[in-house]
């Protein structure tokens, strides 16, 4: 069987595909030569190559509605990523019970209802299909100040390996635990360059991740040559976080 990262013919959704990780996903999927429809609440610029559609991924009517329509324009669902997610800082003792309930139905539960979507369109499929859920490191990791947000992406990450099981053999479901991405919004959240440049220095590859190198791996876990992963949750961070007692230690001794 020949194997590659070619993925011609094959009609993939990128939610939240018009910006920061998600529109480097996008544009990767775009390279490999998939047909890509992407979609966000409101309208968008559609990023060059692509469609757009406009879906709130939390409400199951119009994510079917989004499904249906890419089927009778492509006629099949290869692939979906589960990209559209995020949380502004918040620390929990403060945040109110609607804004957590925001959180977890946009990074937990709408990933689900737009899986369920996409799922019943690949099991009808002969050549099945793949999921991919954009998690992150902070499923991993204590994520003061996002704290929801974090408790959401590790159901995910949960999710993943329960819909790999229950899926199968048809459709694959696997997750990518994104770790610090540069992007058009890194400077929100991070600050000025001298404190993102103080923020590189911590990550043992040196640099936060291109959002085109997410792609490169939601690209790979779509592909024939992630024929048999599922279930799997991939850690895209540049060789993740020095524990800190390390460094304290370091300076310790200096």
């Amino acid at each position: 069987m020949s194997l590659s990262l070619d993925l011609s013919g094959r009609a993939v959704l990128v939610t939240g595909g018009t910006q920061g990780i998600g529109l480097g996903i996008t544009r990767t999927f775009l390279a490999a030569g998939a047909t890509v429809v992407t979609c966000s609440r409101s309208d968008a610029s559609p990023v060059p190559g692509a469609a757009h559609r406009v879906c709130d991924v939390r409400e199951p009517e119009s994510v079917r509605a989004l499904v249906d329509a890419v089927v009778a324009e492509h006629g099949r669902l290869d692939v979906l990523v589960n990209n559209a997610g995020g949380a502004p800082y918040a620390r929990a003792a403060e945040a109110s019970p609607h804004f957590h309930d925001k959180v977890v139905g946009l990074n937990l539960l709408a990933p689900l209802i737009c899986a369920q979507a996409a799922n019943a369109v690949m099991q009808r499929q002969p050549c099945g299909g793949a999921i991919v859920n954009v998690s992150s490191v902070s499923a991993l990791r204590p994520s003061p100040g996002t704290a929801a947000y974090g408790a959401a992406k590790a159901g995910l990450d949960s999710l993943t390996r329960s819909l790999a099981v229950e899926w199968a053999p048809r459709v694959r479901v696997n997750a990518i635990d994104v770790g610090l991405c540069r992007t058009e919004h890194t400077g929100d959240h991070y600050g000025d360059d001298s404190q993102v440049a103080a923020i590189e220095a911590t990550i043992p590859l040196g640099r936060m991740a291109r959002p085109e190198e997410v792609g490169h791996v939601a690209v790979f876990l779509a592909s024939d040559l992630a024929s048999y992963v599922s279930g799997a949750s991939i850690e895209c961070h540049g060789g993740g976080e020095p524990p800190a007692f390390l460094s304290a230690a370091t300076k310790e001794q200096q």
